[in-house]
Protein backbone atom coordinates (compact mmCIF):
# COMPACT_ATOMS: atom_id res chain seq x y z
CA UNK A 1 0.00 0.00 0.00
CA UNK A 2 1.36 3.40 -0.99
CA UNK A 3 1.98 5.87 2.17
CA UNK A 4 -0.49 8.37 -0.22
CA UNK A 5 -3.16 5.56 0.25
CA UNK A 6 -5.27 4.28 2.61
CA UNK A 7 -7.16 0.68 2.47
CA UNK A 8 -10.77 -0.01 3.67
CA UNK A 9 -13.21 -2.52 2.95
CA UNK A 10 -16.59 -1.40 1.50
CA UNK A 11 -19.66 -3.59 1.73
CA UNK A 12 -17.14 -6.44 1.77
CA UNK A 13 -14.93 -5.72 -0.72
CA UNK A 14 -11.38 -4.38 0.31
CA UNK A 15 -10.29 -1.30 -1.92
CA UNK A 16 -6.79 0.93 -1.86
CA UNK A 17 -7.88 4.67 -2.21
CA UNK A 18 -5.87 7.93 -2.47
CA UNK A 19 -5.78 10.19 1.43
CA UNK A 20 -8.69 12.42 1.36
CA UNK A 21 -11.03 10.49 -0.93
CA UNK A 22 -14.62 10.56 0.83
CA UNK A 23 -16.32 7.51 1.65
CA UNK A 24 -18.99 8.87 -1.54
CA UNK A 25 -16.38 9.23 -4.10
CA UNK A 26 -14.48 5.40 -3.04
CA UNK A 27 -18.07 3.94 -2.86
CA UNK A 28 -18.61 5.07 -6.51
CA UNK A 29 -15.32 4.01 -7.26
CA UNK A 30 -16.29 0.52 -6.61
CA UNK A 31 -19.75 1.05 -8.02
CA UNK A 32 -21.76 1.11 -5.08
CA UNK A 33 -24.79 3.84 -5.68
CA UNK A 34 -25.86 5.66 -2.42
CA UNK A 35 -28.48 8.55 -2.75
CA UNK A 36 -27.52 12.49 -2.23
CA UNK A 37 -29.25 15.62 -2.82
CA UNK A 38 -27.13 17.97 -0.86
CA UNK A 39 -24.21 16.87 -2.77
CA UNK A 40 -22.69 17.98 -6.24
CA UNK A 41 -19.74 17.59 -8.05
CA UNK A 42 -17.62 20.47 -8.02
CA UNK A 43 -18.97 22.44 -4.95
CA UNK A 44 -17.76 21.81 -1.30
CA UNK A 45 -19.79 18.74 0.71
CA UNK A 46 -22.24 19.89 3.28
CA UNK A 47 -23.73 17.18 4.47
CA UNK A 48 -26.70 18.52 4.80
CA UNK A 49 -29.62 16.25 3.54
CA UNK A 50 -28.03 13.02 5.43
CA UNK A 51 -29.28 10.96 2.44
CA UNK A 52 -25.53 9.53 2.15
CA UNK A 53 -25.45 8.38 5.56
CA UNK A 54 -23.41 4.85 6.25
CA UNK A 55 -22.46 2.97 8.76
CA UNK A 56 -18.71 2.25 10.06
CA UNK A 57 -16.65 0.39 12.48
CA UNK A 58 -17.53 -3.06 13.76
CA UNK A 59 -21.04 -3.88 13.26
CA UNK A 60 -21.79 -4.67 17.37
CA UNK A 61 -20.26 -0.47 17.48
CA UNK A 62 -21.51 1.04 14.17
CA UNK A 63 -21.78 4.60 13.93
CA UNK A 64 -23.77 6.54 11.36
CA UNK A 65 -21.91 9.10 9.64
CA UNK A 66 -22.56 11.37 6.12
CA UNK A 67 -20.56 9.73 3.80
CA UNK A 68 -19.72 12.82 1.43
CA UNK A 69 -17.88 14.71 4.48
CA UNK A 70 -16.43 11.52 5.91
CA UNK A 71 -12.98 10.69 5.03
CA UNK A 72 -11.63 7.44 4.34
CA UNK A 73 -9.26 6.04 6.90
CA UNK A 74 -7.24 3.13 6.99
CA UNK A 75 -8.56 -0.54 8.07
CA UNK A 76 -12.32 1.56 8.07
CA UNK A 77 -15.72 -1.00 7.84
CA UNK A 78 -18.24 0.68 5.87
CA UNK A 79 -21.56 -1.05 4.94
CA UNK A 80 -23.81 0.99 3.11
CA UNK A 81 -27.45 -0.64 2.77
CA UNK A 82 -28.15 -2.16 5.94
CA UNK A 83 -31.57 -2.50 7.26
CA UNK A 84 -30.95 0.82 9.86
CA UNK A 85 -29.39 2.66 6.95
CA UNK A 86 -32.37 1.97 4.47
CA UNK A 87 -35.26 2.72 6.64
CA UNK A 88 -33.49 6.04 7.73
CA UNK A 89 -33.32 7.33 4.18
CA UNK A 90 -36.97 6.32 3.47
CA UNK A 91 -37.77 8.03 7.18
CA UNK A 92 -35.91 11.26 5.53
CA UNK A 93 -37.11 11.12 1.87
CA UNK A 94 -40.82 10.61 3.52
CA UNK A 95 -39.86 14.21 5.44
CA UNK A 96 -38.79 15.48 2.40
CA UNK A 97 -42.17 14.55 0.34
CA UNK A 98 -43.87 16.37 3.00
CA UNK A 99 -41.96 19.42 3.17
CA UNK A 100 -41.74 19.97 -0.77
CA UNK A 101 -44.44 18.04 -2.34
CA UNK A 102 -43.89 19.99 -5.86
CA UNK A 103 -40.04 18.73 -6.18
CA UNK A 104 -40.07 16.07 -8.74
CA UNK A 105 -36.19 15.44 -7.72
CA UNK A 106 -37.44 14.28 -4.17
CA UNK A 107 -40.41 12.76 -5.53
CA UNK A 108 -38.50 10.52 -7.99
CA UNK A 109 -36.18 9.51 -5.13
CA UNK A 110 -38.68 8.67 -2.69
CA UNK A 111 -40.22 6.34 -5.61
CA UNK A 112 -36.49 4.50 -6.35
CA UNK A 113 -35.78 3.82 -2.88
CA UNK A 114 -39.76 2.74 -1.86
CA UNK A 115 -41.06 5.08 -0.05
CA UNK A 116 -44.50 4.08 -0.18
CA UNK A 117 -46.33 5.64 2.72
CA UNK A 118 -46.88 9.73 3.83
CA UNK A 119 -47.01 10.16 7.53
CA UNK A 120 -46.43 13.38 7.82
CA UNK A 121 -48.88 16.47 7.00
CA UNK A 122 -47.85 18.52 3.75
CA UNK A 123 -46.13 21.73 4.41
CA UNK A 124 -45.56 22.87 1.04
CA UNK A 125 -42.30 24.67 1.85
CA UNK A 126 -39.63 26.16 -1.49
CA UNK A 127 -36.89 25.15 0.42
CA UNK A 128 -34.99 22.09 2.09
CA UNK A 129 -31.99 23.88 3.63
CA UNK A 130 -29.31 21.34 1.13
CA UNK A 131 -27.18 24.68 0.84
CA UNK A 132 -26.72 23.69 -2.87
CA UNK A 133 -27.55 27.42 -3.87
CA UNK A 134 -25.44 28.89 -1.51
CA UNK A 135 -22.40 26.89 -2.48
CA UNK A 136 -23.17 27.16 -6.15
CA UNK A 137 -22.96 31.26 -5.66
CA UNK A 138 -20.06 31.33 -3.32
CA UNK A 139 -17.88 28.40 -5.05
CA UNK A 140 -18.71 28.65 -8.75
CA UNK A 141 -20.65 32.50 -9.44
CA UNK A 142 -17.66 33.75 -6.93
CA UNK A 143 -20.97 36.23 -5.96
CA UNK A 144 -21.83 35.01 -2.49
CA UNK A 145 -25.46 37.05 -3.23
CA UNK A 146 -26.85 34.63 -0.72
CA UNK A 147 -26.22 32.52 2.66
CA UNK A 148 -27.72 31.36 5.70
CA UNK A 149 -29.54 33.17 8.29
CA UNK A 150 -31.50 32.12 11.30
CA UNK A 151 -31.13 29.19 13.54
CA UNK A 152 -33.36 26.31 14.27
CA UNK A 153 -36.86 26.48 13.07
CA UNK A 154 -36.08 30.10 11.59
CA UNK A 155 -32.79 28.64 9.62
CA UNK A 156 -33.77 30.01 5.71
CA UNK A 157 -31.48 31.30 3.10
CA UNK A 158 -31.70 35.09 2.16
CA UNK A 159 -29.35 38.39 0.94
CA UNK A 160 -27.34 40.25 3.27
CA UNK A 161 -29.90 42.54 6.07
CA UNK A 162 -32.91 40.76 3.26
CA UNK A 163 -32.46 43.74 1.01
CA UNK A 164 -32.02 43.46 -2.86
CA UNK A 165 -28.01 42.44 -3.03
CA UNK A 166 -25.50 44.05 -4.98
CA UNK A 167 -23.99 40.93 -5.77
CA UNK A 168 -26.18 38.81 -7.29
CA UNK A 169 -26.34 38.96 -11.27
CA UNK A 170 -29.30 36.97 -12.21
CA UNK A 171 -27.28 34.27 -13.71
CA UNK A 172 -29.65 31.24 -12.39
CA UNK A 173 -27.10 29.18 -11.13
CA UNK A 174 -29.07 28.86 -7.72
CA UNK A 175 -31.99 27.62 -9.48
CA UNK A 176 -30.00 25.53 -11.33
CA UNK A 177 -28.93 23.32 -8.95
CA UNK A 178 -32.27 23.56 -6.26
CA UNK A 179 -33.68 20.11 -6.14
CA UNK A 180 -37.44 22.09 -5.48
CA UNK A 181 -37.13 24.71 -7.89
CA UNK A 182 -35.44 22.71 -10.84
CA UNK A 183 -38.17 20.42 -11.75
CA UNK A 184 -42.07 20.40 -10.73
CA UNK A 185 -44.15 17.98 -11.63
CA UNK A 186 -47.05 18.75 -13.92
CA UNK A 187 -48.94 15.70 -13.84
CA UNK A 188 -52.56 14.67 -12.92
CA UNK A 189 -52.73 15.73 -9.04
CA UNK A 190 -52.01 12.58 -6.83
CA UNK A 191 -54.18 11.07 -4.36
CA UNK A 192 -51.57 12.50 -1.81
CA UNK A 193 -48.50 14.11 -1.69
CA UNK A 194 -46.81 11.22 -2.59
CA UNK A 195 -47.22 10.71 -6.23
CA UNK A 196 -45.24 7.70 -6.77
CA UNK A 197 -45.77 7.62 -10.02
CA UNK A 198 -41.93 8.23 -11.91
CA UNK A 199 -40.92 4.99 -10.29
CA UNK A 200 -41.50 4.23 -14.07
CA UNK A 201 -40.09 5.94 -16.83
CA UNK A 202 -42.44 8.78 -16.86
CA UNK A 203 -43.04 10.50 -19.90
CA UNK A 204 -45.28 13.50 -18.36
CA UNK A 205 -43.81 17.18 -19.21
CA UNK A 206 -42.31 18.97 -16.49
CA UNK A 207 -42.08 22.97 -15.65
CA UNK A 208 -39.13 25.20 -14.54
CA UNK A 209 -40.12 27.10 -11.82
CA UNK A 210 -39.22 31.01 -11.55
CA UNK A 211 -37.15 32.69 -9.49
CA UNK A 212 -39.00 34.84 -7.44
Amino acid sequence: MSTESVTLTIDGSRMEVEIGTSLLEAARMAGIEIPTLCHMEGLSSYGACRLCAVEIGPPDKAKVVSSCTYPCEEGLQVRTHTPRIVNARKLLLELMVSSTPSSKTIQDLAAAHGVTQQRFRPENEDCILCGLCVRMCKEQMMAGAIDFAGRGPDRRITTPFEEDSEQCRHCGGCMYVCPVCMLRCAGPAADSTLCGGCLIACQMPVNTAKIA
